[in-house]
């Protein structure tokens, strides 16, 4: 199957949105962990939410490029 080629534009918006899901993977991550902390009144809940939007940010970003790259 030949890939048809993108305009610049397009390429532009995929590796934009691209760079913020890293950053707001983790923010909502955070603040989900917040939220969690503050209703079962711990205080460790934000920093495992933290780091699974971080994995999940970067699992993202694998696919992402591995979807781009040429094989």
């Amino acid at each position: 199957m030949p890939r048809r080629n993108k305009s610049a534009l397009f390429v532009l918006g995929v590796y934009l949105s691209l760079a913020m899901t890293l950053p707001v993977s983790a923010a909502v991550g955070y603040f989900m962990g917040i939220l969690l902390d503050k209703a079962f009144g711990t205080h460790f809940l934000y920093v495992v939410f933290l780091i699974l939007g971080i994995v999940s940010g970067f699992v993202q970003l694998i696919r992402q490029v591995m979807r781009d790259s040429p094989q």
